[in-house]
């Protein structure tokens, strides 16, 4: 087995806290998670900028992001897409939350959300569309993978506001 799948076997879990990771962002974001201790975090992992699915999923959290501000919740949305690509999508789409670029997977792997995937039967290492749910001390509260866009973001929300 190369180093891809040893990282893989770590997977975050519900009640694991998070460690402190560097990131980039749009809108000149330069932090890390430690940053937003305090505050809900949601973490949603997305495959591609400007796909269907990924446009669907970006535009309902968008629709929903007063009531996650109301709860104190600040989301992030995480490709392996370049920043450049990032801000065309925000943009577009009019997101008002920011978009973390991971072109070196760093986050991705953390986070174990790269997989071996099926397209057009072809097998691809892709990003599993996964979300995480992670409380004030940093602390992973709930975790959705292979994620169904329809309805996913208000079960997020739903979960949160039970929280």
């Amino acid at each position: 087995m190369g180093p891809f799948y040893k990282m893989s076997l770590r997977t975050m879990n519900p009640g694991e806290k998070i460690p402190s990771h560097l990131f980039n962002a749009t809108n000149g974001l330069n932090s890390n998670f430690d940053a937003y201790r305090g505050q809900w975090l949601i973490l949603y992992f997305y495959p591609k900028d400007a796909t269907p699915g990924c446009t669907t999923e970006g535009r309902e959290f968008n629709e929903h992001y007063d009531e996650f501000k109301a709860l104190n919740a600040v989301i992030f949305g995480i490709s392996r897409d370049t920043l450049a690509s990032h801000e065309k999508f925000k943009a577009k789409q009019q997101f008002q939350f920011e978009l973390i670029s991971d072109t070196d997977e760093s986050i991705c792997k953390l986070f174990d959300v790269i997989k071996m995937k099926s397209m057009y039967g072809l097998q691809m290492r892709g990003i599993e569309r996964s979300t995480f749910l992670i409380d004030p001390e940093g602390v992973i509260k709930q975790v959705w993978r292979k994620v169904k866009v329809k309805g996913h973001v208000v079960d997020v929300l739903s979960v949160l506001k039970a929280s």
